[in-house]
């Protein structure tokens, strides 16, 4: 991918949508990899380390990672691969590449606008964007702004507030609905409190020293967000707005979670109409049960390491969810992808699509918007490298014998 690079104010995230030039950080950022570190940069400590930090021991966020190095390529040679294209479809769409952006919640205190910022980067380049149920920006205004992002919701604890959140998003014209599950309680992540990120957020010494240190963030995101929108709200939650962030209300909103059965599932399945994907799911028996209940996918994620320490890395499980669920039945999956190879091994293995979170908020983090375009076009670039050296001319010529376990 060839990028032009100009020069922006580094005070000011441009306005999410609108025409940008490519900040000059962007001739730095030569792999996914390269944006954490900058984002550790720019953002004040407990942010960044909302974002960066996992569960307790931090197990499953490092096999995360660690699980990619377990495969190998095997490949083919001479074999005409000029007319090559990563397009993929899923639920009647077709997207450009076979990756998306994750649900990652108030990403909006990372970057101005962070919600509208990934959706209209995913809807320029043709790929999915998935909404965080966690946001701090109406539904509303995403869906409207981009039409074909997808919604991620956290159930709330009875049946007539799901179903109303259901309708309102419905409403707000989202077309397909994630459902998150693997969050029964609140997780221990011991990161939060070592870095000063806190539920409500509270405003104290860290991060006013912080924000000292970090002008271009305090007034980029912060005031900006503050003069033009006020006090942030947790916006989705719910059919009515959520608590501000500071509120000492927002535990409240988030707790009464662990009696939801797959009862709760069947019944927004009656009520919702468009595609239904269960996310959280680690086991085949669950993949069957989404199935049979009338799901139309689903998500294996052990979500980001941030859950369950210890959790298995959803790819350590994707060859027997796909083969218990067949192929006709979309599996995607997320959890530490950062290259173009990592995506196409779980493409090999029988993914439908991978998810990439943490990396798209850093990118945005650093250059707003157009670092979310730099960010997908290098992992664009990498899966188009790699379909090639691999002698695939599409995603669907891959299959397990492209891979070799190195391990067992």
């Amino acid at each position: 991918m060839t990028t032009a690079i100009d020069s922006v104010s580094p005070a000011l995230s441009p306005t999410p949508g609108a025409p940008q030039r490519s900040p000059a950080v962007l001739r730095r950022m030569l792999s996914l990899h390269d944006f954490e570190d900058a984002a550790r940069r720019r953002l004040p400590r407990p942010i960044f380390g909302y974002i960066a930090g996992a569960a307790e021991d931090n197990a499953s966020l490092r096999d995360n990672r660690e699980v990619f190095g377990e495969y190998a390529f095997t490949t083919r040679v001479l074999r005409d691969v000029s007319q090559r294209s990563q397009a993929v479809e899923l639920f009647g769409e077709r997207y450009s590449s076979p990756f998306g952006i994750a649900p990652m919640g108030i990403n909006a205190l990372s970057t101005y606008r962070g919600d509208l910022v990934l959706a209209c980067a995913a809807q320029r380049a043709g790929i999915v964007s998935v909404m965080s149920g966690t946001s701090l920006i109406p539904m509303e205004e995403v869906a409207r702004e981009s039409p074909g992002t997808w919604f991620q919701a956290y159930l709330p604890g009875d049946q007539a507030r799901i179903d109303a959140l259901i309708d309102r998003v419905e409403r707000a014209g989202f077309r397909t609905l994630v459902v998150t599950v693997d969050i029964p309680i609140s997780a221990n992540r011991e990161n939060n409190i070592r870095t000063g990120f806190s539920t409500p957020l509270r405003p104290g010494l860290r991060l006013a020293w912080d924000g000292l240190v970090r002008p271009r963030w305090v007034a980029g995101t912060f005031v900006r967000t503050l003069l033009r929108h006020g006090m942030p709200h947790f916006e989705n939650s719910f059919a009515t707005r959520g608590a501000p962030i500071v509120s000492s209300s927002v535990l409240r909103d988030f707790s009464a979670r662990d009696h939801l059965s797959w009862n709760h599932l069947e019944a927004i399945r009656r009520r919702w109409k468009g595609p239904l994907v269960v996310k959280g799911v680690l086991r085949v028996e669950d993949a069957l049960q989404a199935r049979n209940l009338g799901a139309d996918g689903v998500v294996l994620s052990n979500h980001g390491g941030r859950q369950l320490d210890g959790a298995v890395s959803a790819m350590r499980v994707l060859e027997a969810v796909v083969a218990a669920v067949g192929p006709a039945f979309p599996v995607l999956i997320d959890g530490g992808f950062r290259r173009g190879s990592d995506v196409l091994k779980a493409i090999a293995l029988g993914a439908r699509m991978v998810l990439v979170g943490r990396p798209f908020n850093y990118a945005a983090a650093v250059a707003g918007e157009a670092g979310v375009q730099h960010a997908i076009g290098l992992l664009r670039d990498e899966v188009d490298r790699n379909l090639a050296m691999l002698g695939a001319r599409a995603c669907t010529d891959l299959g397990p014998g492209h891979i070799v376990r190195r391990h067992g």
